[in-house]
């Protein structure tokens, strides 16, 4: 059974390298809008925080947003690994947040993390 686990999380890690490897920023922007604008944009707080320039910002950082206590705890500095592990389980990564959608397209998810990492300043 330890086995089988292990080679499942190693087919997942290649899967999601995979497609990081073929990433896209505009299909990203697109993917970001029909997935993550119902909650985010890029320059304001909505039911999320705003996303342009995320990379690099430690997690529950903008003022003026109401983060979980779990969020702002966690000790997290965005980057584009722990950006593709958030959209694919966020409560994986930091139980007790409070967002409540994942993302279970590894593709989709590296792109929406190239359109992120396109926001970053000095990208």
């Amino acid at each position: 059974m330890r086995a089988v686990m292990l080679a499942a999380a190693l087919v997942a890690a290649l899967l999601a390298d995979t497609a990081r490897a073929g990433a896209d920023a505009q299909r990203g922007q697109q993917a970001y809008e029909a997935r993550c604008a119902g909650c985010h944009s890029v320059d304001a707080d909505r039911i999320g925080p705003r996303h342009a320039g995320l990379l690099g910002r430690p997690a529950g950082s903008v003022a003026g947003f109401d983060y979980s206590d779990a969020l702002r705890r966690s000790g997290i500095t965005w980057d584009a690994a722990l950006l593709e592990r958030w959209l694919a389980d966020p409560e994986a990564l930091v139980p007790g947040q409070r967002m409540g959608y994942r993302l279970g397209d590894a593709q989709a998810r590296a792109d929406i993390v190239a359109y992120l990492v396109s926001l970053s300043p000095g990208r």
